[in-house]
């Protein structure tokens, strides 16, 4: 059996090893996601030291090792130059390999994350303008990708409640919906406060019967159920919590983000999009099980951008 193998990859993190090595971690389409030794990548007249960059895309021959695989030879195919000249497109680019990393698989063909991912990185460097808005409608777009390539994808479209279609109403400026990240998505206020006035109402029947206390000298015994009686279990829909609340503009954006293309909406502005992605962001986190740290640099870049614009 061969000790060698290629296999064509985007780097997605890198890690100090010993004085002058590298661990890359690379999302490939034919075997997933790779861990290998760049053996002298930190060394100054290294020639793996460019191509164990980030977001470089390699053409490698890698050896089999016993705890880590090494890289041997590295040919660069692609790279995205336009990303480090943008701190916010350099952000989202992060951001985004943080959740490509959470969804990647070793061992198994990873094509469509691996094409997804290189569009979107795509699509943030080729940005003519490197505005907050623009970062930030990007950004979410590939969220949203990335998570409904998972299976994962929020629902929007419809209340998580009571089904029914979701329409903005931009007539009323007071409209809103919530948006509930344990239930999955979009919920109808309206669906939820009658839920929520119902539960209060039980409760409060529930009380008043408990505050009946038997005496000890007359307790009260359940009688036994008859022979073939039916036990009827009620069960009781949960509240959801509601995290974020949404206007139009908002979940018109939300509802356009499965599109190929991002919309333009009219009205939409850079806290729209900044509400858009904060939601994504908390259900992403919640779904994945852990934190987007990349996401504090975005926070950093839209703050920079907007006191310059005040």
């Amino acid at each position: 059996m061969s000790r060698t193998y290629k296999a064509t990859g985007i780097n997605l993190k890198t890690q100090v090893l010993g004085e002058s090595d590298k661990i890359v971690t690379i999302l490939t389409p034919e075997l997933g996601l790779i861990r290998a030794v760049a053996p002298g990548a930190r060394k100054h007249n290294s020639s793996l030291g460019g191509r164990s960059g980030m977001f470089v895309v390699n053409e490698l021959l890698i050896a089999k090792g016993r705890s880590l695989d090494k890289i041997t030879q590295a040919q660069t195919l692609k790279t995205y130059p336009g990303l480090a000249k943008n701190l916010g497109k350099l952000a989202a680019s992060q951001y985004l390999a943080e959740i490509v990393l959470c969804q990647a698989l070793s061992e198994q063909p990873q094509e469509e994350l691996y094409e997804l991912f290189n569009e979107h990185l795509h699509r943030l460097e080729a940005l003519s303008s490197a505005n907050a808005s623009g970062v930030l409608a990007h950004l979410a777009h590939g969220v949203f990708h990335l998570l409904a390539l998972a299976g994962l994808t929020p629902q929007v479209q419809i209340c998580c409640l009571s089904g029914r279609s979701l329409k903005p109403d931009f007539t009323d400026p007071n409209w809103q919906v919530g948006f509930s990240i344990p239930a999955g998505g979009a919920v109808c206020l309206e669906a939820w406060e009658r839920l929520r006035t119902q539960g209060e109402r039980e409760r409060g029947v529930q009380r008043r019967n408990s505050s009946f206390s038997p005496s000890p000298n007359h307790p009260i015994i359940p009688s036994p159920p008859k022979p073939g009686s039916q036990t009827v279990v009620v069960h009781r829909q949960e509240i959801p919590v509601i995290s974020s609340r949404l206007g139009a503009v908002e979940l018109t954006l939300l509802q356009h983000l499965s599109q190929p293309e991002i919309m333009q909406i009219d009205g939409a502005r850079d806290h729209n999009w900044l509400s858009v992605e904060q939601i994504l962001r908390q259900y992403a986190q919640y779904q994945l099980g852990r934190p987007i740290r990349s996401a504090t640099l975005i926070d950093s870049y839209f703050a920079a951008n907007h006191d310059a614009t005040v």
